[in-house]
């Protein structure tokens, strides 16, 4: 049975990270990283996570959840066990790429932590051999997890937490008889976690499978709402990617996400995008590993200012500061609306959220208003203006090293390259992001040029590299 905490209730009387039993290390790094103070799921949930207890926690989309159990996953490592002691299941790659970040940022202080990403679209040889060197923690999706454990290349025998992430969307993907599977070979003493941004009836029914006497933590009606102008515009079938276009420059800005139901209508919308001089990407199921990758890298570090992408392919993006959510098309389901343009009017800040609706699409619109009755949805006609044209222009353009992580290279190196003898100024270097083989570097647009230069005439710890602009 699920026992639940009272609500408005914070498990610690403080908002301090000091105040927890956390190692000194993660302690230091935490005030390193600039994390001041807990969020509301941090604190209601991290005091039952340090003490071992089963969570249930609901908490939004940017609500902190990651450093929550990253951190109760992290103060319970044995460094001294060459052995599997926690595993993280998410629904995408993206999100289980975002997660594994997280938790290498929360553990950089701890020397020889391993955290290894498991998922679909990476060549299984490469992950054998990484599993053969024993990593602490495993974040994956479950499907490319299950053929692991098949094959015997995973060993839970010593494993202590289990995380299901992002669980109503697992669900809702068909995810349940992979996470049935993985259960077999999970022990049964282990602390179990779910998080979700929602509780169907069904997180409560694999909740009674899979946890032992739960607490839940729900601080979805604490969180501050967000500040999100919320408007949808008349179109028909014929006009409605001109009309994206019209509303892209009336109320986009610097990033700005556009969600379409399919893939083809993300292609057919980015090639049109395109066509109009707008910088605009896609991110769909068709791309590969390394596609997605790209795609991810460039909207992030705001060298493209538009991101097309489906429900599925967007899950777990994790981008500050986007300006804009529009949606090429309703999704069915109200929740996912509420998912949609809960990208944009973060951390106090205020978003835009439009939407295109035909005359054969509102009763979409209508669910959506009644399962927001706090929520006004404003018709608005589109302006005119052009003023988009100016601040839709990426400020920033990505730069291809052939090489990574696999090669000893860290964002430092790159930085000196860039700055070394009358280079770049060292503030029109922006995100650095390294992969196994590939690396991608920001430079503001007007330092393209002599950036590629100094990447690819001086060597960089003894090797040269390729650099190249992607378009």
């Amino acid at each position: 049975m699920i026992q639940s905490t009272a609500k408005h209730q914070i498990l610690s009387s403080s908002r301090n990270f000091g105040d927890l039993n956390l190692k000194p290390d993660l302690l230091g790094n935490l005030a390193d990283l600039g994390y001041a103070e807990m969020t509301l799921v941090q604190a209601e949930s991290l005091p039952l996570l340090l003490a071992g207890v089963d969570v249930l926690a609901r908490a939004k989309t940017g609500s902190g959840k990651t450093a929550a159990f990253g951190l109760g996953i992290l103060n319970r490592l044995d460094l001294s066990s060459f052995s599997v002691q926690a595993l993280v299941l998410c629904p995408t790659r993206e999100l289980a790429d975002q997660v594994a970040r997280e938790i290498r940022r929360l553990a950089r202080s701890i020397p020889n932590i391993k955290v290894l990403s498991v998922c679909g679209g990476a060549p299984l040889r490469d992950q054998t051999a990484s599993l053969q060197r024993s990593p602490h923690i495993i974040v994956g999706t479950p499907g490319r997890v299950h053929k692991h454990l098949r094959s015997g290349n995973i060993d839970l025998g010593s494993l202590h937490t289990f995380v299901l992430d992002e669980a109503d969307r697992m669900l809702d993907m068909g995810f349940m008889d992979e996470i049935d599977a993985i259960l077999v070979y999970v022990p049964a003493k282990r602390q179990t976690l779910l998080f979700s941004a929602t509780y169907p009836e069904a997180i409560a029914d694999i909740s009674k499978r899979v946890q032992s006497e739960p607490r839940t933590v729900d601080v979805t009606d604490d969180e501050q709402p967000a500040q999100i102008m919320q408007t949808w515009c008349s179109v028909t079938r014929e006009n409605r990617n001109v009309e994206l276009v019209r509303t892209l420059r009336a109320w986009g800005g610097a990033l700005n996400l556009v969600f379409c139901n399919t893939k083809v209508d993300c292609a057919e919308v980015a090639r049109h995008l395109q066509s109009e001089k707008i910088v605009a990407l896609a991110l769909h199921g068709d791309l590969d590993q390394a596609q997605r990758n790209q795609v991810l890298v460039r909207f992030s570090n705001r060298s493209a200012s538009v991101l097309i992408a489906t429900d599925v392919a967007a899950r777990g993006l994790d981008v500050k500061d986007i300006d804009a959510v529009f949606n090429y098309e309703l999704p069915q389901q109200p929740e996912v609306y509420v998912h949609r343009i809960g990208r944009t009017g973060r951390a106090g800040k205020t978003g835009i959220a439009v939407s295109l609706v035909e005359e054969r699409e509102m009763w979409r619109l209508q669910e959506i208003e009644k399962s927001l009755p706090d929520a006004l949805i404003q018709q608005r006609g589109i302006p005119d203006a052009r003023r988009g044209d100016e601040t839709l222009l990426p400020l920033m353009t990505t730069i291809q090293i052939s090489g990574g992580r696999k090669n000893k290279l860290r964002p430092g190196d790159f930085l000196g390259a860039l700055t070394a003898q009358g280079g770049i100024p060292g503030d029109a270097v922006g995100k650095i992001d390294l992969f196994d083989n590939v690396s991608y570097v920001a430079v503001q647009n007007k330092y393209v040029s002599k950036a590629q230069r100094q990447l690819s005439d001086r060597p960089i710890k003894g090797r040269k590299y390729r650099a190249r602009a992607r378009a």
